[in-house]
Protein backbone atom coordinates (compact mmCIF):
# COMPACT_ATOMS: atom_id res chain seq x y z
CA UNK A 1 0.00 0.00 0.00
CA UNK A 2 1.46 3.34 -1.01
CA UNK A 3 0.48 6.21 1.22
CA UNK A 4 0.86 9.69 -0.10
CA UNK A 5 0.67 13.27 0.94
CA UNK A 6 -1.36 16.07 -0.64
CA UNK A 7 0.35 19.09 -2.11
CA UNK A 8 -0.49 22.56 -0.93
CA UNK A 9 -4.13 23.56 -1.33
CA UNK A 10 -3.40 26.04 -4.12
CA UNK A 11 -2.21 23.14 -6.26
CA UNK A 12 -5.52 21.31 -6.04
CA UNK A 13 -7.14 21.01 -9.43
CA UNK A 14 -10.22 19.28 -10.81
CA UNK A 15 -9.75 15.65 -11.74
CA UNK A 16 -11.25 13.71 -14.57
CA UNK A 17 -14.43 11.74 -13.94
CA UNK A 18 -12.65 8.42 -13.55
CA UNK A 19 -10.33 9.76 -10.85
CA UNK A 20 -13.14 11.54 -9.02
CA UNK A 21 -15.31 8.45 -9.02
CA UNK A 22 -12.54 6.53 -7.27
CA UNK A 23 -12.48 9.01 -4.38
CA UNK A 24 -14.87 7.79 -1.70
CA UNK A 25 -15.18 8.71 1.96
CA UNK A 26 -13.16 6.49 4.26
CA UNK A 27 -14.90 4.09 6.60
CA UNK A 28 -14.03 1.32 9.00
CA UNK A 29 -15.41 -2.19 8.73
CA UNK A 30 -15.32 -3.35 12.39
CA UNK A 31 -14.92 -7.07 11.67
CA UNK A 32 -12.33 -6.60 8.92
CA UNK A 33 -10.35 -4.04 10.90
CA UNK A 34 -10.27 -6.27 13.97
CA UNK A 35 -9.16 -9.29 11.95
CA UNK A 36 -6.47 -7.28 10.17
CA UNK A 37 -5.16 -5.76 13.40
CA UNK A 38 -5.00 -9.17 15.07
CA UNK A 39 -3.22 -10.87 12.17
CA UNK A 40 -0.80 -7.97 11.72
CA UNK A 41 -0.02 -7.47 15.40
CA UNK A 42 0.33 -11.08 16.53
CA UNK A 43 1.33 -12.94 13.37
CA UNK A 44 2.71 -10.99 10.41
CA UNK A 45 4.81 -8.30 12.08
CA UNK A 46 6.34 -10.48 14.84
CA UNK A 47 7.22 -13.12 12.26
CA UNK A 48 8.81 -10.68 9.80
CA UNK A 49 10.68 -8.41 12.21
CA UNK A 50 13.23 -9.55 14.78
CA UNK A 51 12.33 -6.76 17.22
CA UNK A 52 9.61 -4.10 17.32
CA UNK A 53 10.13 -1.30 19.84
CA UNK A 54 7.63 1.48 20.51
CA UNK A 55 8.68 4.50 22.57
CA UNK A 56 6.40 7.36 23.65
CA UNK A 57 3.05 5.62 23.23
CA UNK A 58 1.85 7.65 26.24
CA UNK A 59 2.04 10.75 24.01
CA UNK A 60 -0.84 9.56 21.81
CA UNK A 61 -4.08 11.44 22.66
CA UNK A 62 -6.88 8.96 23.36
CA UNK A 63 -9.54 11.34 22.02
CA UNK A 64 -9.94 14.44 19.90
CA UNK A 65 -8.59 15.35 16.44
CA UNK A 66 -5.05 14.08 15.83
CA UNK A 67 -2.75 13.98 12.81
CA UNK A 68 -0.06 11.33 12.93
CA UNK A 69 2.96 12.73 11.07
CA UNK A 70 5.50 9.93 10.60
CA UNK A 71 8.65 9.67 8.58
CA UNK A 72 8.18 7.41 5.55
CA UNK A 73 10.81 4.72 5.08
CA UNK A 74 9.03 1.61 3.79
CA UNK A 75 5.75 0.11 2.60
CA UNK A 76 5.67 -1.52 6.03
CA UNK A 77 5.05 1.88 7.65
CA UNK A 78 1.25 1.66 7.58
CA UNK A 79 1.21 -1.68 9.40
CA UNK A 80 3.91 -0.53 11.81
CA UNK A 81 1.84 2.56 12.66
CA UNK A 82 -1.25 0.42 13.23
CA UNK A 83 0.83 -1.73 15.58
CA UNK A 84 2.05 1.31 17.53
CA UNK A 85 -1.03 3.52 17.53
CA UNK A 86 -4.00 1.58 16.15
CA UNK A 87 -7.09 0.05 17.69
CA UNK A 88 -5.41 -2.64 19.79
CA UNK A 89 -2.86 -0.16 21.18
CA UNK A 90 -4.98 2.93 21.80
CA UNK A 91 -8.60 1.98 21.13
CA UNK A 92 -8.59 4.32 18.11
CA UNK A 93 -8.87 3.54 14.40
CA UNK A 94 -6.44 5.10 11.93
CA UNK A 95 -7.39 6.87 8.69
CA UNK A 96 -4.89 7.13 5.83
CA UNK A 97 -4.43 9.07 2.62
CA UNK A 98 -3.69 6.50 -0.09
CA UNK A 99 -2.55 6.91 -3.70
CA UNK A 100 -5.47 6.72 -6.11
CA UNK A 101 -3.49 4.18 -8.17
CA UNK A 102 -3.57 1.79 -5.22
CA UNK A 103 -7.28 2.37 -4.68
CA UNK A 104 -8.08 1.63 -8.34
CA UNK A 105 -6.86 -1.94 -7.91
CA UNK A 106 -10.15 -3.68 -7.26
CA UNK A 107 -9.31 -6.16 -4.50
CA UNK A 108 -6.69 -4.00 -2.81
CA UNK A 109 -8.88 -0.90 -3.05
CA UNK A 110 -11.80 -2.80 -1.49
CA UNK A 111 -9.69 -3.66 1.57
CA UNK A 112 -8.12 -0.20 1.91
CA UNK A 113 -11.48 1.59 1.79
CA UNK A 114 -12.77 -0.61 4.62
CA UNK A 115 -9.67 -0.09 6.72
CA UNK A 116 -9.88 3.70 6.87
CA UNK A 117 -8.05 4.63 3.66
CA UNK A 118 -9.21 7.22 1.14
CA UNK A 119 -7.80 8.19 -2.22
CA UNK A 120 -5.78 11.19 -3.24
CA UNK A 121 -4.21 11.85 -6.62
CA UNK A 122 -0.62 12.90 -5.78
CA UNK A 123 -0.18 14.67 -9.14
CA UNK A 124 -3.50 16.54 -9.07
CA UNK A 125 -4.94 16.49 -5.53
CA UNK A 126 -8.66 17.25 -5.48
CA UNK A 127 -10.65 19.43 -3.14
CA UNK A 128 -12.56 16.26 -2.16
CA UNK A 129 -9.46 14.76 -0.55
CA UNK A 130 -8.66 17.97 1.30
CA UNK A 131 -12.23 18.41 2.55
CA UNK A 132 -12.51 14.79 3.64
CA UNK A 133 -9.29 15.15 5.65
CA UNK A 134 -10.69 18.20 7.41
CA UNK A 135 -14.05 16.49 7.99
CA UNK A 136 -12.34 13.52 9.64
CA UNK A 137 -10.47 15.82 12.01
CA UNK A 138 -13.65 17.73 12.81
CA UNK A 139 -15.20 14.38 13.74
CA UNK A 140 -12.38 13.81 16.23
CA UNK A 141 -10.62 11.12 14.19
CA UNK A 142 -6.93 10.20 14.01
CA UNK A 143 -5.58 10.83 10.51
CA UNK A 144 -2.20 9.74 9.14
CA UNK A 145 -0.36 11.98 6.68
CA UNK A 146 3.28 11.40 5.69
CA UNK A 147 4.73 14.95 5.59
CA UNK A 148 7.86 14.05 3.62
CA UNK A 149 5.62 13.17 0.69
CA UNK A 150 7.08 9.83 -0.40
CA UNK A 151 9.16 6.87 0.76
CA UNK A 152 12.81 7.80 1.36
CA UNK A 153 15.33 5.04 2.09
CA UNK A 154 17.71 7.24 4.07
CA UNK A 155 18.92 8.10 7.58
CA UNK A 156 17.82 11.73 7.68
CA UNK A 157 14.52 13.61 7.61
CA UNK A 158 13.53 15.02 4.23
CA UNK A 159 12.31 18.62 4.03
CA UNK A 160 8.59 18.67 4.73
CA UNK A 161 5.85 19.99 2.49
CA UNK A 162 3.30 22.44 3.86
CA UNK A 163 0.11 20.58 2.99
CA UNK A 164 -0.21 18.86 6.35
CA UNK A 165 0.03 22.21 8.15
CA UNK A 166 -2.59 23.73 5.84
CA UNK A 167 -5.03 20.88 6.56
CA UNK A 168 -4.37 21.13 10.30
CA UNK A 169 -4.89 24.91 10.37
CA UNK A 170 -8.13 24.72 8.38
CA UNK A 171 -9.48 22.02 10.68
CA UNK A 172 -8.46 24.06 13.72
CA UNK A 173 -10.32 27.08 12.34
CA UNK A 174 -13.50 24.97 12.36
CA UNK A 175 -12.89 23.73 15.90
CA UNK A 176 -12.52 26.83 18.08
CA UNK A 177 -13.37 24.88 21.24
CA UNK A 178 -10.90 22.04 20.58
CA UNK A 179 -7.23 21.68 19.77
CA UNK A 180 -6.04 19.78 16.74
CA UNK A 181 -2.83 17.95 17.63
CA UNK A 182 0.01 16.81 15.38
CA UNK A 183 2.08 13.88 16.57
CA UNK A 184 5.63 13.63 15.17
CA UNK A 185 6.67 9.99 14.74
CA UNK A 186 10.05 8.63 13.67
CA UNK A 187 10.06 5.17 12.10
CA UNK A 188 13.53 3.67 12.08
CA UNK A 189 14.49 0.34 10.51
CA UNK A 190 17.84 -1.31 11.16
CA UNK A 191 18.19 -1.66 7.37
CA UNK A 192 17.60 1.01 4.72
CA UNK A 193 15.56 -1.54 2.77
CA UNK A 194 13.82 -3.58 5.50
CA UNK A 195 14.09 -7.31 4.98
CA UNK A 196 13.15 -10.39 6.96
CA UNK A 197 14.62 -10.35 10.46
CA UNK A 198 15.46 -6.66 10.73
CA UNK A 199 14.50 -4.45 13.68
CA UNK A 200 12.10 -1.51 13.72
CA UNK A 201 11.82 1.28 16.27
CA UNK A 202 8.89 3.72 16.46
CA UNK A 203 9.55 6.90 18.46
CA UNK A 204 6.46 8.98 19.21
CA UNK A 205 7.13 12.58 20.20
CA UNK A 206 5.19 15.18 22.15
CA UNK A 207 2.05 16.46 20.44
CA UNK A 208 2.13 19.86 18.74
CA UNK A 209 -0.96 21.97 19.50
CA UNK A 210 -2.15 23.58 16.26
CA UNK A 211 -4.20 26.19 18.18
CA UNK A 212 -0.92 27.95 19.05
CA UNK A 213 -0.36 28.92 15.42
CA UNK A 214 -3.55 30.70 14.48
CA UNK A 215 -3.23 33.88 16.52
CA UNK A 216 -1.96 37.08 14.92
CA UNK A 217 -0.37 35.39 11.90
CA UNK A 218 -1.26 35.11 8.26
CA UNK A 219 -2.21 31.63 7.07
CA UNK A 220 1.01 31.40 5.08
CA UNK A 221 3.23 32.37 8.00
CA UNK A 222 1.36 30.08 10.37
CA UNK A 223 1.73 27.21 7.90
CA UNK A 224 5.45 27.87 7.48
CA UNK A 225 6.07 28.03 11.23
CA UNK A 226 4.04 24.90 11.96
CA UNK A 227 5.87 23.00 9.21
CA UNK A 228 9.26 24.15 10.54
CA UNK A 229 8.40 23.12 14.10
CA UNK A 230 7.19 19.70 12.95
CA UNK A 231 10.36 19.21 10.93
CA UNK A 232 12.48 20.10 13.97
CA UNK A 233 10.51 17.65 16.12
CA UNK A 234 11.00 14.83 13.61
CA UNK A 235 14.71 15.55 13.31
CA UNK A 236 15.12 15.56 17.09
CA UNK A 237 13.42 12.17 17.31
CA UNK A 238 15.59 10.83 14.50
CA UNK A 239 18.80 12.15 16.04
CA UNK A 240 17.90 10.64 19.41
CA UNK A 241 17.37 7.24 17.75
CA UNK A 242 20.73 7.52 15.97
CA UNK A 243 22.45 8.28 19.29
CA UNK A 244 20.68 5.40 21.03
CA UNK A 245 21.62 3.00 18.23
CA UNK A 246 25.25 4.12 18.42
CA UNK A 247 25.40 3.65 22.21
CA UNK A 248 23.84 0.17 21.98
CA UNK A 249 26.32 -0.86 19.30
Amino acid sequence: MTLVYPHRPNSIAPQNSRSRSAIAPSKISPWLARLTYLVGRYCLLPLYFNRIEVNGRENIPLDGPVILAPTHRSRWDAMVLAYAAGKLATGRDLRFMVSINEMNRKVQGWFIRRLGGFAVNPQRPSADSLHHSIDLLCQGEMLTIFPEGDIFHQRFVESLKRGLAAIALQAQAKLPEETVKILPISIHYSQLYPSFGCDVTIDIGQAIAVSRYGTGKSTKKASQQLTADLEDALRNLHEWEEIREYVVC
